[in-house]
């Protein structure tokens, strides 16, 4: 028999320690880089650019477009490390808290 009492819980235990997760996942980071490490973004698990440092050789105003493209390539590498880091923790404060229900996914729910 299903136990939706004992579901109802299971659900709400996994929404605490989903809030509990998302509160810290603004102290994760992820670094991207880009010119062979002359671009270094830095972003956090808020999905917000917390540094960016370049190669002083980059200064120079006929490299404009070249740092431009650089700094951009590099925040795209960060933001897509961030994702990984993020889908990670949260699928690690959840598992086991739901039951596999066939045709239900949840795969999604915490991305």
């Amino acid at each position: 028999m299903f136990d939706i009492m004992g579901m109802m819980g299971k659900v709400k235990e996994a929404q605490a320690k989903i809030k509990d997760t998302q509160a810290k996942l603004v102290h994760l980071t992820a670094t991207g880089e880009s010119g062979a490490g002359m671009v270094k973004v830095s972003v956090n698990g808020d999905r917000k650019v917390v540094s960016i440092e370049f190669d002083d050789s980059l200064l120079s105003p006929k490299d404009k477009e070249m740092l431009s493209d650089l700094i951009v390539a590099a925040t795209n590498i960060a933001m897509t490390a961030i994702e990984a880091k993020i889908k990670a923790e949260m699928k690690a404060a959840t598992e086991g808290m739901m039951p596999n229900i066939p045709g239900m996914d949840l795969g999604g729910m915490f991305g």
